[in-house]
């Protein structure tokens, strides 16, 4: 008889998630299981070339091996890179006088006073 460990897969949308529940051999790898789960099936969009995947929010390989409970996640691709979001939003605090122009720190209210 085969050992069997009861594992999830999820994937989240902006405005839907996919959690699925299922069985799978105990020696089953992370890539083993999303196949088996249908979830490319009903999110033709994930690549799994592209897409990272995680257990429990820890990015792992798909060659990784699961244990029981185990949540597998798969990430959608950033739509920014966060340093360069943040980098524009301080140019634009910079631009419109919300950000010291040297420090890009808040600017000090008692030294626009003095002036």
């Amino acid at each position: 008889m085969v050992n069997r460990i009861t594992i999830e897969v999820a994937y989240a949308l902006p405005l839907k998630q996919s959690l699925l529940q299922l069985q799978v051999n105990a020696d089953s790898t992370v890539q083993q299981a999303i196949e088996k789960s249908g979830i490319l099936v009903s999110h033709p969009e994930i690549d799994l070339t592209e897409n990272k995947v995680g257990i429990w929010s820890k990015t792992c390989k798909l060659d990784a091996s699961l244990r029981d409970g185990d949540r597998i996640e798969i990430y959608r691709p950033l739509i920014a890179d966060p340093k360069e979001v943040r980098k524009r939003r301080a140019e634009r605090a910079k631009q419109e006088g919300r950000a010291d122009k040297i420090t890009g720190g808040r600017p000090n209210p008692r030294k626009k006073a003095e002036s």
